[in-house]
């Protein structure tokens, strides 16, 4: 018997990526894992029939190298969507003209690299504004899906800030990172974006467990796994019981490490749940996937927003505010 559909995603965020994140100044020579990560994410995707939405960053896309790569996702029946140009999880400190250019950068490169045009995005670490909702309207984009009702980001941005080689500049910077505890406050289920320019977006929110508003994604599930499969398993299974109960369809992301253990990436060890060899994770990843399938009908984000009918309307203005 067929479940509910629900919507499934993967951040193709790449190597030099989470190096630039963390502070390390090899990120500019923009090492790559992709050519490892996409045909091992393939594999496990098409292993179960799940076709998903891939969140592409535009540098990767405007590399060459990367073409042909990039292209395989789309062909393996996948949907493509845009995760920004430079994956910079400060983005809504960007000023429109930048935004402007840093959003259609991607957008045309991804389109170019990949065949596909995006029609969603993802803000890199969670990052919106309400001009970045604006110049997706502009560029004909239907969906957002940056969004992270969670309880838990000061915990995030205290642990990315505290294993980082920041200076103090750039942790100033980063101060917002994640967003606040007040974000956990915002809807976990898809609600449409009016936009003062008249226009309005469909938000697809990365689901948090409901009541609790705590993550329930699967780097979070492997984290847990790391520590206790036992533990792991039952966390998921409440997780999804709870989404039940509350009428929420989960919807639900992925990240590269979350195929990738510390016998691929060890120069990525202060990521959590990177201390788990490759072998050990994929097999905790088919597990939380059987669980994820017994229950829901996997499907890309923009297929799923077609599903969706009479959204609650939201004015940027009540959910964005910024420390």
């Amino acid at each position: 018997m067929m479940g509910k559909p629900a919507p499934l995603s993967l951040d193709l965020d790449n190597k030099w990526s989470y190096l630039k994140t963390h502070g390390d100044d090899s990120w500019r020579d923009f090492p790559s894992y992709l050519e490892t990560i996409v045909p091992r994410a393939l594999s496990v995707l098409a292993e179960r029939d799940l076709s998903i939405t891939w969140f592409i960053v535009g540098k990767d896309a405007a590399m060459a190298e990367h073409h042909d790569l990039l292209a395989s996702i789309p062909a393996a029946g996948h949907e493509i969507g845009n995760h920004s140009f430079l994956h910079e999880p400060w983005l809504h400190q960007y000023t429109t003209a930048d935004l402007k250019d840093e959003l259609a950068k991607a957008h045309h490169a991804i389109g170019e690299a990949t065949g596909e045009t995006a029609v969603g995005f993802r803000g890199p670490g969670f990052s919106l504004s309400e001009d970045t909702l604006d110049v997706l309207a502009s560029l004909g984009y239907r969906y957002d899906a940056t969004t992270f009702p969670n309880a838990l980001n000061p915990v995030g941005r205290f642990y990315y800030l505290r294993t980082s080689n920041l200076s103090d500049e750039e942790k100033e910077k980063r101060k917002a990172l994640f967003g606040t505890m007040k974000d956990a406050f915002r809807p976990n289920r898809p609600y449409r974006w009016m936009l003062r320019s008249g226009a309005s977006l469909v938000e697809v929110p990365v689901t948090t467990m409901p009541l609790f508003r705590v993550p329930i994604h699967f780097s979070y599930l492997l984290y847990l796994g790391g520590k206790s499969p036992a533990l792991a398993r039952l966390y998921w299974r409440m997780a999804l019981t709870m989404c039940r109960l509350a009428g929420t369809t989960p919807s639900l992301l992925l990240h590269p490490l979350d195929f990738l253990g510390s016998d691929d990436e060890p120069d990525l060890g202060f990521f959590p749940g990177m201390n788990i060899e490759s072998k050990r994770k994929l097999d905790l990843m088919g597990e939380f996937l059987e669980i994820w399938q017994q229950r829901y009908t996997t499907t890309p984000i923009g297929a799923y927003v077609d599903r969706l009918h009479s959204l609650k309307e939201k004015n940027p203005d009540d959910l964005m505010k910024r420390p």
